[in-house]
C-alpha cells in the first residue's frame, strides 16, 4: 500500500496526465486570425490569452465551431469544466454533417470535461455511441475511467484492455490506466499494467522517461534513476522533473534541489519547477518556504501544473498544523476538481480535525 506521503509527493507527476484525459489536436493554422492566435496561445499553455483571442474572434465573426472549441479547451485548462461543456455544446450546434471528424473531436473533449465533473453515466453513454462509429483508444479509456468512477471494475478492465489492444505500444496509456487505479486505491491492479509496459522496448528519450515513471510508481527508484540518466543529460524537461522526485524519494535533497534549480535556470519559473522546489521544502520540513514557492507558481500565467500546486498547498498547511487554512484550500480544490479522489480524501480528513 502506498503511504500518504508518497501520494502527496508524486501527485504533481500524475496530475498533468489526467487533467486532460485526451491529447486532442490543436492546430494553430485553423480558423481566422484571432482563432489562430488563440490556438497558438493554447499550445503555449496560456489559457488566459487564448480566451481573450477567442472572444475577439467571436466579435469578428470568425468560424464559431473552431473558436468555441478553442474556448472549451482553454476553460478546461482553467478547471472551468461546466463552462467548457457549454462551450463545446455551442461548437457542436454550429457544426454540420460535413465535418464528422471535428464533431467527434469536440465530443471527446466534452466527455473529458464531463468526466472531470464526475458525470460518469453521461460519459459512458456518449462513449458507447462514439465506439459504434469508430474504435478509439481514447474513447475506450474514457469509458473505462468512468466505469471505475462508478466502481464497476469489470467494465473498467474490459475497456482499458480494449484501449491497449488499439494502442499496444503506448507507454502513456499504460501510465494513465495506472493513475486511474491509483486514484481509486487499486494500485495492485494498476501495477499489473505497469509490469506489462516494462516489456515494451524504449526507443526515444521520451520512452526512457516513461519507463522511468513506471519504475518510480513501482517504487524501484534506483532503476528509475538509471533509466532517466540519458534523457536528463539531454535536458529533457519531464525527465529532470522526475529525476528530482526520484532523489526526493531517496532522501537526497541536495540532488533533488539541483534538478529543480536546473529547470529554473534552463526554462525560467514554471508551475512544475516551483512545485518541485515546494516538494523539497516540504520534505525538509520547511513548510513556509514551500508555501512561498507554491504561491509563486500559482501567480504565473501558465495554467498547466497548477492543480498539483493547489493540492500541495493543502499538504503544506496540513503539515504546518494550520488545519483551518488547509480546510479552506481543500474546499476550494474540491470545487475546482470535483472528481479528484485525493482532494475528496483530504477534505474528509480535514473536516474531522
Amino acid at each position: 500500500m502506498r503511504n500518504r506521503m508518497k501520494k502527496w509527493m508524486n501527485f504533481w507527476l500524475t496530475a498533468a496526465a489526467v487533467s486532460l484525459l485526451l491529447t486532442g489536436c490543436v492546430k494553430p493554422s485553423a480558423g481566422g486570425e484571432k482563432t489562430r492566435l488563440g490556438m497558438r496561445a493554447l499550445e503555449e499553455n496560456d489559457t488566459t490569452a487564448a480566451l481573450t483571442y477567442f472572444e475577439e474572434a467571436r466579435a469578428d465573426g470568425e468560424d464559431p465551431v473552431l473558436l468555441w472549441r478553442g474556448m472549451g479547451i482553454a476553460m478546461m485548462g482553467q478547471a472551468r469544466y461546466a463552462e467548457a461543456v457549454s462551450a463545446f455544446e455551442t461548437a457542436l450546434d454550429a457544426a454540420d454533417e460535413k465535418m464528422p471528424d471535428t464533431v467527434r473531436d469536440i465530443r471527446l473533449y466534452q466527455d473529458s470535461a464531463r468526466y472531470r465533473m464526475g458525470q460518469y453515466d453521461e460519459v459512458i453513454s456518449s462513449g458507447l455511441e462514439l465506439l459504434e462509429e469508430k474504435k478509439s483508444p481514447d474513447v475506450c479509456f474514457l469509458i473505462a475511467a468512468s466505469s471505475l468512477g462508478k466502481e464497476d471494475q469489470a467494465s473498467a478492465r474490459e475497456y482499458f484492455d480494449q484501449a491497449l489492444s488499439l494502442a499496444p505500444g503506448d507507454y502513456s496509456l499504460y501510465l494513465r490506466i495506472y493513475e486511474c487505479y491509483e486514484q481509486h486505491n487499486l494500485t495492485a491492479v494498476g501495477d499489473e499494467y505497469l509490469q506489462t509496459a516494462l516489456g515494451i522496448v524504449p526507443k526515444t528519450s521520451e520512452d526512457r522517461y516513461e519507463i522511468g515513471r513506471i519504475y518510480y510508481y513501482l517504487e524501484q527508484y534506483d532503476k528509475a534513476k538509471e533509466v532517466l540518466q540519458s534523457p536528463v543529460e539531454e535536458g529533457y524537461e519531464p525527465a529532470l522533473l522526475l529525476m528530482g522526485e526520484v532523489y526526493l524519494k531517496l532522501q537526497d535533497y541536495t540532488y533533488a534541489n539541483a534538478m529543480f534549480h536546473t529547470l529554473l535556470e534552463q526554462n525560467g519559473e514554471s508551475p512544475a519547477a516551483c512545485n518541485g522546489m515546494a516538494l523539497c521544502a516540504i520534505a525538509s520540513g520547511d513548510y513556509d518556504t514551500a508555501i512561498d514557492w507554491i504561491e509563486r507558481g500559482l501567480a504565473l500565467e501558465e495554467e498547466e501544473g497548477k492543480q498539483e500546486l493547489r493540492f500541495n498547498e493543502i499538504v503544506a498547511y496540513e503539515k504546518k498544523l494550520d488545519f483551518s487554512s488547509a480546510l479552506v484550500k481543500a474546499e476550494s480544490y474540491c470545487e475546482l476538481y470535483p472528481s479528484d479522489e485525493r482532494g475528496k480524501k483530504e477534505l474528509t480528513f480535514l473536516r474531522t480535525r
